[in-house]
């Protein structure tokens, strides 16, 4: 895998003995590639990864991919007393976002990103809820779990299970394939909890989690994490106790989640402080903080974790998660980054908090998460929406023309985004005579680490669009263009031919071509309320699918008669229907529907809405196969049904 690093701006990470400055240089923008060389025999499978710059004869560039020093990896014990582990579950929590439907080739090559960043541990899923699910965390558990770069880092590979056997051997049996693997079990704590949800009393609470960590002990995993769910709603008596039994039962690593996000961070640092000296064996266990963003304390609590101890902070790219998301890795990481130095004395260790996340790595990871799970950030999210590094007072642009640090606490060329001189360090301007190295260098600039295909999938469209557009396409164009090639991965279906008429006194109504995956292309014709709901009937028939469209929204990426439109959907297959895509969910224990979301851009409406929910459709289809690849169930996932071919013959259009 290349990591094309003219996404960054030269920059010097200077690390000094109080705080970590993260300042311009005055050195050139040339294009750096990571270069992996593969050092495998035939008796192991295990692949090295070098992340030497094919520019080390410029120190200053090269220091920009080196990996960040930490200590060596053992379960439950860190050297490095001021260390703080990263625990990623953007493939975990984070794909419990509704619409974040991620496949199982989305999650590996997020997880690869992720090892890039440096994470510590990467939560790869929820085993038991679906073979799909034990699939993907198994391959990422036999594929990244495995890649060990050149420092020795290689990420621990985590599997969330529920506390019984069956979720357990489960969890174990997809991720003892890593090189450290690790089964995470939990249990409610919480009275509200344990009398509403799991109809358990303290007792019986107890003996479940020890039992839980007792058998993935005997499966002959050694990296335990035991969390208490609900623990900032529960008693601290009650975790003093459960917690100092699953140590003796063998837990390595002690998650303490604010669940509901119900927490203040005084009250959830003091939580950490009390957990730390009053559970018997503290000392032998590493403590970790899991905290929901429902009242907008993630981060602030999470980071109140760390200041009274905990060394493992969990976190998600962006955020994302159930309900309001979790505490956001990039907020984490960079707030340990440039505080962590000075602000977190009065723990264990000098109080000089430190990670080995490389941040010139958030910026394409951010974007590969939004791409694929559909879901953008607000534009003033921290670190890495779309206003983080824009000034339009005119006193702020003229305290940045002067000197940038007076309105900017870092750089964004620190979190892997070049800013260039007017947004493009070259001038360009991208229009239909533009080539494939101009609009891959401005992507680069913009952040995206696309491979050679997605470039030429991207071009593609590009040549497409820039034929119709006047002007050139700017930098929200490409975005869009980014977004509409996003679910290609996927594309099982694609359409090849679209004709809608409709008016005041006529029946909207669609034709719409596509080419399936058997190479054949098959025309159908339709009426709706409307020409997209034309459009998207027909396409149900072509691809013999039944689904519920459960949001629609299109937006317009720029001002004009011929700006792009951008437009996303989320679709849930029918309940009991051909495409039925039942899950269980890992809170409540309960089957639920899995969402689907797509996105697709034209200057055309109607054409952007097609692309979108075919989109969609393909990542529900690809989701099915797999499920019947791993045995789940048999049913016609193809699409084909009975829509007419064309295949040399004159055309022959079925009216609904």
């Amino acid at each position: 895998m290349r990591v094309y690093a003219a996404s960054i701006a030269a920059l010097t990470y200077v690390a000094t003995s109080t705080t970590s400055a993260f300042t311009p240089s005055h050195l050139n923008g040339d294009a750096i590639r990571s270069q992996r060389s593969i050092a495998g025999s035939s008796a192991t499978a295990i692949t090295t990864l070098s992340s030497a710059s094919s520019h080390d004869s410029n120190p200053a560039i090269a220091e920009l991919y080196k990996r960040r020093p930490r200590p060596e990896y053992i379960p439950g014990q860190i050297s490095d007393p001021d260390y703080v582990r990263i625990f990623d579950t953007t493939l975990r929590d984070g794909e419990q976002s509704p619409g974040a439907t991620l496949t199982s080739n989305e999650k590996l090559e997020i997880a690869r990103n992720l090892a890039l960043l440096g994470v510590d541990i990467i939560e790869a899923g929820f085993p038991i809820a679906s073979p799909d699910d034990f699939a993907g965390v198994k391959q990422i558990a036999d594929k990244v779990g495995q890649e060990v770069f050149d420092d020795g880092y290689v990420p621990v590979i985590a599997g969330l299970s529920r506390a019984n056997p069956k979720d357990i051997e489960r969890a174990w049996d997809a991720v003892k394939g890593a090189l450290r693997p690790r089964v995470h079990t939990f249990i409610a704590t919480s009275d509200i909890h344990m009398k509403s949800k799991l109809n358990k009393t303290p007792d019986e609470v107890v003996e479940i989690a020890v039992n839980a960590v007792t058998f993935a002990k005997s499966l002959g995993c050694d990296d335990i994490e035991f969390s208490p769910e609900d623990a900032g709603r529960s008693d601290p008596e009650f975790l003093y106790r459960i917690l100092g039994e699953v140590i003796v039962a063998g837990a390595t690593t002690l998650n303490i989640p604010d669940t509901t996000g119900w927490n203040m961070p005084w009250e959830f640092g003091e939580l950490i402080k009390k957990l730390r000296e009053n559970v018997p064996g503290a000392e032998n266990v590493v403590f970790s903080t899991h905290c929901q963003n429902d009242l907008g304390l993630a981060t602030a609590n999470s980071l109140a974790g760390a200041l009274n101890g905990a060394r493992q902070l969990e976190c998600t790219i962006n955020g994302i998660g159930e309900r309001a998301g979790n505490a956001s890795l990039e907020e984490i990481v960079m707030s340990l980054a440039l505080k962590g130095g000075t602000h977190f004395s009065g723990g264990p260790g000098s109080g000089k908090l430190h990670t080995a996340v490389n941040p010139v790595y958030i910026t394409p990871t951010s974007k590969m998460v939004s791409e694929y799970t559909g879901m953008k950030c607000q534009p003033h999210k921290a670190i890495v929406g779309a206003n983080a590094f824009q000034h339009e007072s005119g006193i702020h642009q003229d305290g940045m023309i002067k000197d940038k640090s007076t309105y900017e606490i870092m750089t964004p060329e620190s979190i892997g985004l070049m800013r260039g001189e007017s947004q493009s360090g070259a001038g360009i301007v991208l229009g239909k005579h533009s080539g494939r190295n101009a609009v891959g260098t401005r992507l680069r600039e913009l952040g995206y680490d696309l491979s050679m295909d997605k470039l030429n999938a991207v071009f593609k469209r590009f040549k497409e669009v820039a034929e119709k557009k006047k002007g050139g396409l700017d930098d929200d164009d490409l975005e869009s263009l980014v977004s509409d090639q996003a679910g290609s991965v996927n594309e099982l279906w694609r359409v090849t031919g679209l004709q809608t008429t409709t008016g005041l006194s006529g029946i909207p109504t669609a034709t719409v071509k596509m080419m399936g995956p058997d190479a054949l292309e098959r025309y159908i014709s339709a009426t709706g309320t409307g020409p997209v709901d034309a459009v998207y009937k027909a396409i149900d028939q072509i691809m013999g699918v039944s689904v519920v469209l459960e949001s629609y929204s299109m937006n317009s990426v720029n001002e004009g008669i011929e700006a792009l439109a951008s437009t996303r959907v989320v679709i849930v297959p029918t309940i009991d229907g051909p495409n039925d895509s039942a899950v269980m969910d890992a809170q409540t224990s309960q089957l639920r529907e899995k969402k689907f979301s797509g996105s697709g851009s034209d200057t055309d409406i109607i054409t952007s809405s097609a692309r979108a929910y075919v989109s969609a459709l393909n990542k529900l289809l690809t989701w099915k196969i797999r499920r019947m690849a791993n045995g789940a169930e048999e049913a016609d996932t193809t699409g084909t049904k009975d829509a007419l071919a064309v295949e040399g013959e004159p055309p022959s259009v079925v009216v609904n």
